[in-house]
């Protein structure tokens, strides 16, 4: 018998989904999704196609003891709704700063998801973070309206390399300070 690992992560409540912890249970939702071409093209860390392995390989690090980063499943099962709507994950940084990335199946695209977990994520600041900074792809506005409709500040342009693209991709970052 095979019994999932207990992490150190809380489970954050919003009104239609929560954000839980990664379980092996997820690879299977998580795999078909993040095998869709618009899903890994709008991230710095999917490749496109999905190599056999990288997601158990992912699911694994995020329940790691030395992990850098948290990750949640926007997980809608508590108001009826699918098990995997998205992921979203908070990087540790130095100095009690962390950087928020997420995606959203194609199925939940505007929808509200985003935008909730973002916001779940900012009201209950996990990592005790002063500083959340985030980056999204210049062809991806709508990921950056999120952003800014929960209080990011732009920053500026850079540019990232897109493993689902092989390429690098103009980026625009944002700040949200957090007393």
């Amino acid at each position: 018998m095979m019994f999932e690992k207990v992490i150190n992560q809380p489970v954050i409540e919003t009104e239609r989904f929560d954000l839980r912890p990664l379980r092996l249970s997820d690879m299977g939702l998580i795999e078909m999704y993040a095998s869709d071409e618009r899903v890994a093209c709008n991230t710095r860390s999917i490749p496109h196609p999905l190599p056999p392995g990288v997601t158990e390989d992912f699911i694994r690090r995020a329940q790691a003891e030395d992990r850098v980063e948290d990750v949640w499943a926007m997980d809608g099962t508590r108001t009826g709704g699918p098990e995997v709507m998205g992921l979203i994950g908070l990087e540790r940084m130095d100095r009690n700063q962390s950087e928020i990335g997420y995606w959203v199946a194609p199925v939940f695209w505007n929808s509200g998801v985003a935008s909730a977990a973002v916001g779940a994520l900012i009201t209950s600041n996990p990592q005790a973070s002063k500083t959340i900074f985030a980056e999204v792809f210049q062809d991806n506005p709508a990921s950056a309206r999120v952003l800014t409709n929960r209080g990011f500040e732009y920053l500026g342009d850079a540019e990232t390399f897109c493993l689902g693209r092989g390429a690098n991709v103009a980026t625009w970052t944002y700040s949200l300070k957090l007393s």
